[in-house]
């Protein structure tokens, strides 16, 4: 597919949305030539930051309040939302007339030629993509950062030069998409899987099927990162085709990958063993970080990216926004924000990270996901928690009431806003503690998403005297 073939074709985007993506696919599609109709259920004075970013585009044609079956069955194309379900009725609408249904990530892959790096996981994958392309871009390569983070993905397709690799951040909703288009990047990483999105997916195995996407196309040529410390991708050894480049915390004995080993990194080719760095280098706090740099460096080896390069790239890089992120300190008191962390084990991981003593803003909306083992780090590694009010926060507390820890001693309160949080966990801590955003929740109620929840956090300790 060329995008000159999109010219004068008739092409339904369901759901603009207000996080931006589906933003950047209209413009696209739109510049590329094609009659677009966006079919939303909010209503316009709800979608007005999205519409002013395409006010300029004269073309582009807005159904509100409703999906109507005309605009499916009619067009030459339909392009979905990330958070529409193919079990959507539209969706399955399009397809039983035999109207193919795309993705941002999709389109895509099919309209790029460069070589592809795609990192998918449930943790890490943001931190892994951007430390991926630091190594490109310390090694003089010409990476293209592609849908990591907030970053955007069609308009992308302008900026390739013949040279670029595109390091390529994959939710497993992009990666079902790539599922029905029967394509996998070059090179697949994948951090790890856990339990998440239950609310969306019916079970776990679902979950995982979409992931496996990343590598299940690929060929004999290509290569895969996989972690050998991860239970959940036990299975997925045994279906990848292409090239397998492990990684772990403990020595690899066989086989290609980076490791750990007396407190080094190491990189081992299958022949030779060579040492990247001292794991007391690093400068990103917490054991899931550390997973992450073996992630990162062992996608470096499968590109052939000399290690000196590797270990200058890591030296250098000190994380991502809402990520641990250090925001500031006042009055002895390290205040962090950790929104990004949207499952229990991602705030688990945050909590344990630290060595002083926490007091703990967490909770928020649920994705039907088992809250104990947050709850066991709440109890045996915080001080106090601060929850933000949700469906998720009330099964954090159920399963704090079950460690039976005398729950009265260990204080917290549930508010409705983040300036409230903030507010109250400065008033319980002390100098030398931190207050630590890690929600191990979902953000919507009460934030647009987790980014909006960080930058809400940040905005709060900002205006702290």
């Amino acid at each position: 597919m060329n995008i000159d073939d999109l010219k004068g074709k008739k092409i339904t985007v369901m759901g603009l949305g207000l996080h931006g993506g589906a933003v950047g696919t209209v413009r696209f599609l739109s510049e590329a030539g094609a009659k677009v109709t966006v079919t939303e259920i909010k209503s316009e004075e709800e979608l007005t930051p999205s519409l002013e970013k395409l006010n300029d585009l004269k073309d582009v044609k807005y159904v509100f309040h409703q999906h109507r079956p005309e605009d499916f069955v009619k067009a030459d194309m339909v392009v979905k939302n990330p958070a529409v379900p193919w079990s959507n009725k539209y969706i399955k609408l399009a397809l039983d007339n035999k109207i193919p249904v795309e993705m941002d990530s999709s389109l895509f892959f099919k309209f790029c030629k460069n070589p592809i790096i795609g990192v998918t996981g449930t943790k890490g994958k943001t931190t892994t993509s951007s430390l991926i392309y630091e190594i490109l871009k310390t090694a003089g390569k010409k990476p293209l950062k592609v849908g990591i983070g907030q970053t955007s993905v069609l308009d992308k397709l302008k900026d390739l030069k013949k040279e670029t690799i595109v390091v390529f951040e994959l939710s497993s909703w992009r990666l079902s998409a790539l599922g029905h288009a029967k394509l996998s990047p070059q090179i697949a990483v994948i951090t790890n899987i856990y339990p998440d999105h239950l609310n969306y997916y019916k079970t776990l195995d679902e979950y995982i099927k979409d992931k496996k996407n990343i590598c299940l196309y690929q060929n004999k040529e290509n290569s895969c990162v996989i972690s050998l410390d991860n239970k959940i991708l036990d299975d997925f050894s045994l279906e990848i085709k292409s090239h397998l480049i492990k990684f772990s915390k403990n020595k690899i004995v066989s086989g290609r990958g980076v490791y750990i080993e007396d407190g080094k990194i190491y990189s081992n080719n299958g022949i030779d063993e060579k040492k990247i760095l001292d794991v007391s280098d690093i400068k990103l706090r917490g054991e899931h970080n550390l997973e992450n740099v073996l992630a990162a460096s062992a996608a470096a080896v499968a590109v052939g990216i000399d290690l000196a390069s590797v270990k200058k790239a890591i030296l250098g890089f000190g994380g991502v926004a809402h990520r641990l992120e250090m925001v500031r300190e006042i009055d002895g008191v390290k205040y962090i924000n950790d929104s990004a962390a949207t499952t229990p084990e991602a705030a688990a991981a945050g909590i344990c990270s630290f060595s002083e003593s926490i007091v703990l803003i967490a909770g928020g909306s649920d994705k039907n996901l088992d809250m104990t083992q947050l709850a066991k780090a709440i109890c045996e590694k915080t001080k106090s928690v601060i929850f933000l009010k949700g469906a998720a926060t009330d099964k954090i507390i159920s399963a704090m009431e079950k460690e039976d820890i005398g729950l009265e001693k260990h204080g917290f309160k549930t508010v409705e806003t983040m300036d409230k949080a903030v507010e109250l966990a400065r008033m319980v801590a002390k100098k030398g503690d931190v207050i630590l955003l890690s929600p191990g929740a979902a953000s919507f109620g009460l934030f647009s998403n987790e980014f909006d929840r960080g930058d809400k956090f940040k905005a709060a300790v900002k205006k702290l005297k």
